[in-house]
């Protein structure tokens, strides 16, 4: 008899063939079954056979299937029939338990395809395998609730709202879209918000409203870069406003020296400080508009709400009227959310950092074409190895140490008693890693980063 080489302890290889993609495993189950499937009695008789096939997992780089003989049975007592179960066989599909596991795993960093090539089945079939397995995950993937919370924005196909713990630099959740009614409901399931002292945002109404619905007592604060990143637009609109009045060469030499505008001043090199002060020199406009810019940069370095608020109403009235327009957006956003804005000058949290998401999402939606949302969210919520998690010990708790321990009369009551005693009798529970309790903070963006880019996503 061929040896067993699916090691699967249920099942008796009888035969095993294979070819230059395949390897095709013919067996029986081991253990046929006593008792009937609908009324439980003994008397069970052999009423044929039929030849399932079963997809396993593949094998020295060989698709592998497993031609199972399977016995169908007939009660003489109630007179039904039944086939005997296949043990370590998926109830849903014709696979493998283990192989339904596996490719639910390799689905979070392959494309469907590549596995559904390599098993020897449809992308369906992974596709539906991948959607049970994220099910199940959210089940028991629990992240911590961020004491710092972000809220921003990413396009995933089109906007959706991320969440992410500032603190820790994780992601902890992506929502399919960025309305009131999803993110309320997102934050309304979660446990612990008592625990949100700030959400740092982009100034989208939806997340404003929603977090003063579900969480009044956590401080709003606008993202610095959110609004900094207004200046820069709407100087843009004044060079591109300048754009009729140039030739074709000058027009190239601006678009090409605009990187020169966006940086600020403090961070020039010699020669683009002497580009930028000749765009300045022969368009008075362009000088005014980064000069605003960069003055309006520089209320961010005020050390209170009271000191940002003077400093913006002072950048206000220099607001000339040949770029006001320019800059009225910023203006507007700034009257309207100054006090969340003003919220950053007590606390400066921001989540900058989930900006080069936006980086990483245009690469995955690059690598897996035609993936929907929840696929490309599962990916980049449950990859493997991406958590940020943490071993937090109990807080110690003394040992009762018995007396029967030959050669130590033993009291716990005090102190210096207990410390007399020898180190391993005087072991807290502190020290049994079982005991220490692991913290999920999210998906780290460092680590989810340098995962795509050496390909493993």
């Amino acid at each position: 008899m061929p040896a067993n080489i699916l090691n699967l302890s249920s099942y008796d290889v009888t035969h095993i063939d294979e070819n230059e993609h395949d390897y095709h495993v013919t067996a029986l189950v081991q253990n046929p079954p006593q008792k009937c499937a609908h009324c439980h009695s003994g008397g069970i008789r052999g009423f044929g056979r039929r030849e399932q096939l079963i997809k396993d997992l593949p094998m020295h780089g060989k698709r592998v299937g497993i031609y199972v003989d399977t016995r169908r049975y007939q009660c003489q007592s109630c007179n039904k029939t039944f086939y005997e179960p296949l043990p370590d066989v998926d109830e849903k599909r014709k696979m493998t338990k283990r192989l339904v596991e596996w490719i639910g795993k390799q689905a979070i960093n392959r494309t469907f395809t590549s596995i559904a090539d390599e098993v020897g089945i449809v992308e369906g079939t992974v596709r539906s395998i991948f959607r049970d397995y994220i099910n199940e995950l959210e089940k028991t993937v629990r992240f911590e609730i961020p004491q710092w919370m972000g809220i921003d924005e990413i396009h995933l196909i089109k906007p959706r709202c991320v969440v992410s713990n500032i603190q820790n630099n994780t992601i902890v959740e992506i929502l399919k879209d960025r309305n009131k009614p999803t993110v309320t409901h997102y934050l309304s399931q979660l446990k612990g918000l008592d625990q949100v002292h700030y959400v740092a945002m982009d100034m989208w109404k939806p997340y404003r409203d929603a977090v003063e619905t579900v969480i009044p007592d956590a401080q709003i604060v606008i993202d610095k870069f959110h609004v900094v990143r207004m200046a820069n637009d709407a100087l843009e609109r004044v060079r591109k406003s300048l754009r009729e009045q140039l030739t074709p060469k000058q027009r190239g030499g601006l678009m090409h020296d605009r990187f020169v505008l966006l940086k600020r001043e403090r961070d020039l090199t010699d020669k683009e400080a002497f580009l930028l002060d000749g765009w300045c020199q022969n368009y008075p406009e362009l000088g005014l508009a980064y000069r605003q810019k960069e003055d309006f940069y520089a209320i961010y370095e005020a050390k209170s709400p009271a000191e940002a608020k003077t400093l913006f109403n002072a950048w206000l009235h220099t607001l000339t009227p040949d770029i006001r327009d320019a800059f009225s957006d910023l203006v507007r956003a700034w009257q309207n959310w100054e006090p969340y804005i003003c919220n950053y000058f007590k606390h400066p949290v921001t989540n900058a950092y989930t900006e080069s998401l936006n980086n990483l999402i245009r690469v995955m939606n690059r690598l897996g074409r035609g993936y929907s949302f929840e696929a490309l969210r599962a990916k980049i919520l449950f990859a493997e190895g991406a958590f940020k998690t943490e071993k937090k010990r109990p807080k110690f708790q003394r040992k009762q140490v018995a007396e029967r321990f030959i050669g130590y009369s033993l009291a716990t009551s005090l102190d210096d008693e207990y410390l007399e005693l020898p180190p391993f009798l005087r072991r807290s529970t502190e020290d049994d890693e079982s005991t220490q309790e692991v913290k999920n903070y999210g998906v780290d963006i460092s680590i989810l980063t340098d995962m795509i880019e050496r390909g493993l996503i």
